[in-house]
């Protein structure tokens, strides 16, 4: 679990502690180059700051929409390697969050909730949420129909 906590901090660093050392530099340096190419820091601190607009022309949507998919493949396979991830299906909850991450940075210059713009870095971070949902169902369904099979 500490290795998943780790890479939750900065990708590549759960890799680093399972000793895997070539993966876990190529995802270090991944996770820097999409930072600073989709200029994450500085649309994080204008967020924090309740400078939304701001965020949202600031942004580089091409590369932060990279970055869902890598956060949650790190952390997926920091999880893994470091020994969990033997329920079937137990890639289902990374999978789906990557996914509505990735779906809510596409819409956050534009969807609203209860008339709030939340931006590119709100938005996604809620979206975690439904992710994580569809991805518990799924992976319970899909569970049971594999019980039922035999």
């Amino acid at each position: 679990m500490d290795k998943l906590l780790w890479s939750i901090a900065l990708p590549g660093f759960g890799q680093l502690l399972n000793k895997k050392y070539i993966k876990g530099i190529v995802l270090i340096f991944l996770e820097f180059l999409v930072n600073v190419q989709g200029k994450f820091n500085e649309v994080i601190l204008l967020s924090f700051h309740g400078e939304i607009e701001k965020a949202i022309q600031y942004a580089d949507y091409q590369w932060l929409m990279f970055y869902p998919c890598l956060y949650f493949f790190a952390m997926w396979d920091a999880f893994k390697d470091a020994g969990g991830g033997k329920k079937p299906y137990s890639f289902l909850p990374f999978v789906f969050s990557a996914y509505f991450v990735t779906v809510g940075t596409i819409y956050s210059s534009k969807l609203t909730l209860f008339s709030i713009l939340l931006g590119p870095i709100w938005l996604p971070i809620l979206s975690v949420i439904p992710g994580l949902v569809v991805g518990f169902l799924l992976q319970h369904i899909m569970i049971k129909r594999l019980a039922n099979r035999f």
